[in-house]
């Protein structure tokens, strides 16, 4: 009866597992279309991940730091000035 349970127990923790890796590191395609979206108005981007359903990305632009949020449809949803205070 213990191997089913350890099985089950696994199936479930299988899914989650790839859920978080996946929370790090969008596609290089993604990564490719978020760089152009924000290059083309004149940011440097210098970091992005995934985190909480969102894509984010660092960026700066004219000497201020910058975090964008942007959905699976890589568009910008919030923009943060990033302060060093942070």
């Amino acid at each position: 009866m213990r191997n089913p349970i350890k099985l089950l127990a696994l199936a479930l923790a299988l899914p989650a597992a790839a859920a978080m890796a996946s929370e790090t590191a969008p596609s290089p395609d993604t990564e490719a279309k978020i760089r152009d979206l924000l290059t083309g108005q004149g940011y440097e981007v210098t970091e992005i991940e995934a985190e909480d359903g969102l894509f984010e990305a660092e960026a700066t632009k004219n000497g201020k730091a910058y975090e964008f949020h942007l959905n699976d449809q890589i568009e910008v949803v919030k923009i943060e000035e990033d302060s060093e205070d942070d």
